[in-house]
């Protein structure tokens, strides 16, 4: 059972183990061996259930959700790494399954962020210096290099690897047990190895409110791009003189300008 503390409206397994400088929010509950360090922070309303750990200067935001063994702010698994003080930071609402890993960052950047709203599922491995959006999805053992970011409301299957310093763009949908070498541009799907790309994720834009006008605009853009026989510069050349300016269409255009691994065929 769960136990009152010394600290007010926090609730304690009597096996865990809590630094005494670590803070904890209204309402934070503590599972049985656990155990948080003394760099902690962990918002109002978090759960930890049993066997977690939470180390290193971490924070973890409002109405998360740490189910049994999963292991947040260990250090980088990077040779390079050398003691530097870096981070890991997790917003509000996030949900981290069984026996997922989080890293802090590297001197590089010196942070590791996980966005709000997010669900890590079990095994799923969460490298240094990554960056993940809000509206993740990361399924069962998905395992992430070194300096990847994931923007918002992506969704990344099962078993599938990410390379280092790879971006993922925002509302893409990458099947299970695929392998992502470059990074995957925003708002389409993709799944295989090596990875292809399978037209938009229509599925998931009009789930989530796109209007028709901005399908119909990505939809063009995505067929400058990968089904006119034009290069990247080309596509981009004809988009910005053929396509409406909107915030979603502009998006896409500027992926592939500021893309530095190549972006997904």
């Amino acid at each position: 059972m769960l136990l009152p503390s010394r600290r007010p409206h926090v609730e304690i397994h009597p096996t865990a183990i809590v630094a005494d400088t670590a803070e904890l929010g209204e309402g934070v509950s503590v599972g049985p061996y656990s155990i948080i360090g003394p760099e902690v922070k962990i918002g109002p309303g978090t759960r930890i259930g049993p066997h977690v750990l939470v180390e290193g200067d971490t924070s973890i935001g409002a109405d998360c959700v740490l189910f049994k063994g999963a292991v947040l702010g260990t250090d980088p698994q990077d040779l390079k790494y050398a003691g530097e003080h870096t981070r890991l930071v997790v917003g509000d609402r996030t949900t981290v399954r069984e026996y997922a890993t989080l890293n802090r960052g590297t001197i590089a950047t010196g942070i590791t962020s996980v966005g709000s709203d997010c669900l890590l599922m079990s095994y799923v491995h969460v490298a240094h210096d990554c960056k993940l959006g809000d509206h993740v999805i990361l399924a069962n053992a998905v395992n992430m290099a070194g300096h990847v970011v994931i923007e918002d409301w992506a969704i990344v299957g099962g078993m599938t690897p990410i390379h280092q310093f790879v971006r993922i763009g925002q509302h893409a949908f990458v099947g299970g047990q695929s392998r992502i070498a470059k990074d995957v541009p925003p708002f389409v799907k993709a799944a295989g190895i090596p990875l292809q790309l399978y037209g938009l994720n229509s599925v998931g834009l009009q789930r989530r409110g796109f209007t028709d006008e901005v399908r119909r605009e990505l939809k063009r853009a995505y067929r400058l791009f990968f089904g006119s026989g034009h290069n990247t510069t080309q596509a981009l050349a004809r988009a910005r003189e053929e396509l409406r300016a909107l915030p979603e269409v502009e998006s896409f255009l500027q992926f592939f300008e500021r893309s530095e691994r190549g972006v997904t065929l």
